[in-house]
């Protein structure tokens, strides 16, 4: 029969505790930045090989020649044919680079060990693993 009232109670200061904590004003320039779109898109199965451009998206402008370009294995990184850009909207960086047919590819943007993505602000962006696949041939 206690047990009974203690749960109803339990949940009134749960659900207490986070309307509180969703009372607090949070402030978007305050938080790490995100990757919001990569082309190719994450999981992408045929990608065509050759020399092609990698495009990633953040929610928000990034401070220029600061990336962290991490191979998510060894050998899984292509071939750089142009070092890493910023297009105008400062929110999108660029890398050119040589895709092999046949093969799957993967880099942390960001990861545990390099921070190199960071906002206007200097926040780190949170590591995000990009992987895809090429086609054949």
């Amino acid at each position: 029969m206690k047990t009974k009232n203690i749960i109803p109670t339990l949940v009134l200061i749960a659900l207490g505790n986070l309307a509180g904590s969703a009372g607090h004003a949070q402030d978007i320039d305050s938080m790490a930045p995100v990757v919001v779109k990569t082309v190719p898109e994450a999981g992408t199965r045929d990608v065509a090989p050759g020399e092609v451009e990698i495009k990633v998206t953040f929610s928000k402008e990034m401070t220029d020649q600061s990336w962290s370009w991490a191979t998510a294995w060894q050998g899984s990184a292509p071939e750089i044919v142009e070092k890493p850009k910023y297009l105008d909207d400062n929110k999108t960086c660029v890398i050119k680079v040589k895709l092999e047919p046949g093969k799957t590819y993967g880099w942390w943007l960001n990861s545990q060990n390099y921070h190199g993505f960071k906002d206007k602000q200097g926040h780190s962006a949170v590591p995000y693993l990009l992987t895809f696949q090429t086609s054949a041939g």
